[in-house]
């Protein structure tokens, strides 16, 4: 198989942790007899050091003309400065799910076995398991809604907009997911006061019945969600969100795997072409010092394997060597381990 992939290292620890999974896919394409076709592109604050762009037309063009993109992180404080519609995450990560039509954010997140000491949650909890789905909706909602101060500064306005079609496409997601999982979702909003929850809470209802009666469907208020994914993180199998609920709850279940450097993500559209990324930022107060993790970016290229080319061997012969590498008690720094960032890729390539 030949596949171009566009590879967007980014912003802070991005071009170090980029670095390993494309380490990763180099040698996964040697040993199953693959081509990648692997081209760094500059995006976000790197970009407009460079371009005074953060997401260059060049580097646009050859996103969409790519079969996937790998992308580090961007953003960082030396940038907080530029008008909104500039900023890194703004101009060059919600540009190009718009841009890209990537509607969909699936962030699995699941406690590894030897990394059970590394999660705040008690023994007892994690023992129980935890295993889930984050399906999230990627381009609506308030990050997509319009935005407004006031002339006089005294007053700022942000909308929450959502469609039915909206709603249905990403829910179809998540109970495809759920089919080949657990076969439940919980679908999560804030339809006691929120009018687009109500709106959600209808159509997820209204679809389930009518195309996934085998599927079971329970509802949530996000912040009975925050509290029973600390609590009973078992019940869940995937989690249906909106934009901002999604990108919250997500975070807060990367922390009770251990790191958050061990979350992977897939930003996808409906055809199969997708944007690979971690979940976290570009941590630049610790780039450049060869301590970060790079693991959750080795993850989502398996995820970039398996979802946009099919390749799911490929993709399970990543987790298995992860997981072999972990077993061994080998570890970066944020799991208690002394791995510099630069020894993980060749570790894991060393167990496919």
């Amino acid at each position: 198989m030949k596949k171009r992939i566009a590879v967007t290292p980014g912003d802070g620890i991005g071009p170090e942790i980029v670095a390993e999974a494309v380490k990763v896919l180099g040698a996964v394409a040697e040993k199953f007899g693959h081509e990648f076709e692997m081209t760094t592109y500059l995006v976000g604050g790197a970009a407009y050091d460079a371009f005074g762009d953060c997401l260059p037309d060049e580097s646009l063009a050859a996103c969409k003309a790519a079969d996937a993109i790998l992308l580090g992180a961007v953003g960082g404080p030396k940038y907080d400065k530029l008008p909104g519609p500039q900023r890194p995450e703004k101009r060059a990560l919600l540009t190009l799910r718009k841009e890209l039509g990537l509607f969909a954010n699936l962030r699995p997140a699941k406690v590894w076995s030897a990394l059970k000491n590394a999660s705040p949650l008690k023994a007892e909890i994690i023992d129980e398991g935890l295993d889930l789905l984050v399906v999230r909706e990627l381009t609506g909602g308030v990050y997509f809604g319009k935005h407004e101060r006031a002339a006089d500064g005294q007053s700022a306005l942000d909308l929450m907009p959502y469609s039915v079609q909206e709603i249905e496409r990403i829910a179809r997601v998540a109970f495809d997911a759920a089919r080949v999982r657990g076969k439940h979702v919980t679908s999560v909003d804030k339809a006691n006061v929120l009018e687009t929850s109500r709106l959600w809470r209808e159509t997820v209802t209204r679809l389930q019945a009518a195309e996934y009666p085998d599927v079971a469907l329970d509802h949530m208020y996000v912040d009975n969600a925050a509290m029973q994914l600390v609590r009973a993180p078992k019940h869940f199998d995937v989690l249906l969100t909106e934009n901002m609920f999604g990108d919250i709850l997500s975070d807060e279940a990367s922390q009770i795997t251990g790191s958050i450097g061990m979350l992977a993500s897939a930003s996808l559209r409906s055809d199969g072409f997708g944007m690979y990324e971690p979940i976290h930022g570009s941590a630049p107060d610790i780039a450049e010092q060869d301590i970060a993790n790079p693991v959750a970016t080795i993850l989502s290229a398996a995820m970039m394997l398996k979802y946009s080319f099919g390749l799911d061997a490929e993709a399970a012969a990543i987790e298995r060597a992860v997981g072999k590498m972990l077993d061994e008690g080998l570890a970066t720094r944020d799991l208690g381990g002394e791995l510099k960032c630069s020894q993980v890729g060749g570790l894991v390539i060393e167990r496919l």
